[in-house]
């Protein structure tokens, strides 16, 4: 009997040791062909944001927790006055922050990395290397490096934004000091006319007036109306200048009842002239959401230019309807109408519409422009439909 071999390899084992190894190479190659995919997909994505990020409009820099610049683009460079990305990188932020905004940067620091708020937005002034300064926003979104967080912020100049928001509060600061001067140096001396000129119209009508004393009435009247209708254009002014839609509190409103009551001085008004003025209204409530003495304006002003603009004998009607969730208010006349070529712009600030009255009534032009801020103050709309010589309607839709 021959000696055997000491635990001899079968010649199938043997090819499967060699499978395995070979296995086993193959899957070596596999895993460093997929590190080295992911590492050319890395360096591709890196490659990309560089680009973005050293070619973006905006100012764009990388920042440590303690607000030192590692990293930034070529629009924050030249933000910031310097020559180069290397000149800038190593400074902390704070050493271009204007004097009355640096605690601006401490409140992002602490927004982001103490309170720990993915990101930050907000606006503040930064100072250039030769003293110039420029408002920016500054939005900061934190994020992960390795064993570290870092903050990547974008600085979007936005100085042109401030001059007219600057420019802006200089005219609103303006149009308050003219309502001001409307309000408490305007309207005391024209009462002070109109009481002046009530006392002279009274000698001048006594009965031992003189004829010159007689004429003098005449002048008088004439005073007496240019400063009535100087009042009503301060009141329209003064007005216009109290709106505001947040201002506005609006409450469900009965509005037949509020028709009822606003109407019956404008039927004094109505009877004065020589007109009736006529009031429709349906047999079931109808409610709308509004504020009621800013609202009653509207009423007030399209029922006053019906009678302003309809002969003696005319007629006036003032009607309300609801359907389909909306409310409709229309005041129409049988009066003179307005010529198609002035509705263009009859809702227009001092409209070139604008008309005296068939009894010389004098416009201040702000009536119909008073009236549509008011309307789409509720939300609604206002139109006109009017021929020439055969009156004119004009409708309120409220929803």
């Amino acid at each position: 009997m021959s000696p055997s071999l000491e635990n001899p390899l079968s010649l199938e084992q043997q090819l499967e040791a060699l499978r395995e190894e070979n296995r086993c190479l193959r899957a070596g190659q596999a895993v460093a062909r997929a590190h080295q995919a992911e590492s050319a997909s890395e360096e591709r994505h890196n490659a990309r944001f560089r680009t973005v990020f050293d070619n973006s409009p905006f100012g764009q820099k990388i920042i440590t927790p303690d607000l030192v610049i590692r990293q930034a683009n070529r629009a924050v460079v030249n933000m910031l006055g310097f020559a180069d990305e290397s000149s800038l990188v190593g400074h902390r932020i704070q050493e271009f922050a204007h004097p009355d905004h640096r605690a601006d940067w401490a409140f992002l620091q602490e927004r982001l990395w103490s309170h720990k708020l993915p990101h930050f937005t907000l606006e503040t002034c930064l100072v250039r290397t030769d003293g110039s300064s420029f408002w920016c926003q500054v939005t900061s979104i934190r994020f992960p490096d390795g064993a570290e967080e870092l903050g990547y912020t974008q600085l979007e100049d936005i100085g042109d934004r401030k001059a007219l928001e600057l420019s802006l509060k200089r005219l609103y600061d303006a149009q308050e000091t003219i309502l001001h001067l409307v309000t408490h140096d305007l309207k005391t001396p024209i009462a002070h006319i109109q009481l002046l000129t009530d006392l002279l119209q009274r000698q001048s009508d006594a009965p031992s007036a003189t004829a010159a004393a007689q004429e003098t009435a005449h002048y008088l009247a004439l005073i007496r109306r240019s400063c009535t209708e100087a009042d009503k254009l301060l009141k329209d002014i003064l007005f216009l200048g109290s709106l505001e839609a947040n201002l506005l509190k609006k409450q469900p409103t009965d509005l037949i009842a509020f028709l009822e009551e606003r109407l019956p001085a404008h039927r004094l008004a109505a009877q004065h002239k020589g007109l009736h003025l006529a009031l429709e209204l349906p047999a079931q409530a109808v409610q709308a959401n509004l504020n009621a003495d800013v609202f009653g304006r509207v009423v007030d002003n399209l029922v006053s230019n019906a009678l302003k603009f309809t002969p003696a004998g005319g007629r006036v009607t003032v009607g309300l309807q609801e359907q389909q969730g909306r409310v409709l208010l229309r005041v129409c006349d049988t009066g003179i109408g307005i010529p198609e070529a002035l509705q263009e712009e009859l809702f227009e600030k001092f409209s070139t519409s604008a008309r005296p009255g068939v009894g010389g009534e004098a416009s201040t032009g702000l009536g119909l422009f008073i009236t549509k801020q008011i309307v789409q103050l509720h939300r609604g709309k206002v139109w006109v439909e009017s021929e020439e010589g055969a009156g004119a309607c004009f409708f309120v839709e409220l929803r």
